[in-house]
């Protein structure tokens, strides 16, 4: 569970006048509970996970035995999943959960979506607290199609009480995730995140997600999520990521390269 309000420091990151005006940023230290804000942050207003959503489909998709393991494969089938114009190369093969995790591969998490079924995912985000925990019946794809929605504080709570082991998730599925979701090491420091992105913000544009948490030895991690939009994909793809790595420096949590 999150510290006593009481416990809890919270700083405000300085918005610098490059930043787009849409980016949110919340991190929250969870040795002490002190948190950062970035300043004029919406941290509550729901938007769609899109494929942030697959940190809570790769537990359930283990916890439920939907999946053996990282190592479970899928072949893709073209003519059952075909490929779309926009897709990457990378998604046009088959695919183990955790390459498919880790190249964002969304027909492996729709062909999930139908195994697990809507009443285990309703009980299970219900009991999560995992934004609006809605979806329609029969749907695969229900973190992109705008009906399950979650806000930068709701990314934020889920992670820390995962991480924290107040959701009832088993410790194998708990360092799965943490395998799969590992981006990068620097010295005995660890991202670990996913992205996430679509269009419909407004009706156009893109809109783009990086959440996930800083491990460092003999210490609790650093649980974090940003948001942005902006009017092409080209504008927020990269920028996910690059900011998240900017404002995890700034609070001295992440090193520089």
């Amino acid at each position: 569970m999150a510290l006593p309000a009481a416990a809890q420091t919270t700083t405000t990151l300085p918005r610098s006048p490059d930043l787009p005006e849409s980016v949110a940023f919340l991190a929250v230290d969870l040795s002490n509970g002190r948190d950062w804000i970035l300043e004029g942050s919406d941290l509550d207003t729901r938007r769609r996970p899109y494929s942030t959503f697959k940190i809570p489909n790769l537990l359930i998709a283990l916890e439920t035995g939907v999946e053996a393991s990282l190592d479970a494969t899928r072949e893709w089938d073209p003519s059952r999943r075909p490929a779309l114009r926009w897709w990457p190369e990378e998604w046009q093969r088959d695919h183990s959960l955790r390459s498919a995790f880790r190249a964002s591969a969304v027909w492996y998490f729709r062909d999930i979506a139908l195994e697990v079924g809507d009443e285990t995912y309703r009980s299970l985000l219900a009991d999560w607290s995992y934004g609006n925990a809605t979806l329609p019946n029969g749907s695969d794809d229900f973190w992109l199609s705008g009906a399950l929605q979650i806000s930068v504080r709701e990314q934020v709570t889920f992670l820390t009480e995962m991480l924290q082991g107040s959701l009832g998730i088993s410790d194998a599925a708990r360092g799965a995730l943490m395998e799969a979701a590992r981006a990068e090491q620097r010295g005995d420091i660890t991202l670990h995140g996913k992205t996430g992105g679509g269009f419909g913000y407004l009706g156009g544009g893109a809109e783009g997600w990086y959440v996930g948490f800083v491990t460092r030895a003999d210490t609790a991690p650093v649980v974090f999520a940003l948001y942005l939009n902006g009017p092409t994909w080209i504008s927020i793809r990269d920028a996910r990521l690059a900011l998240s790595e900017r404002f995890l420096q700034e609070i001295g949590v992440w090193p520089v390269a």
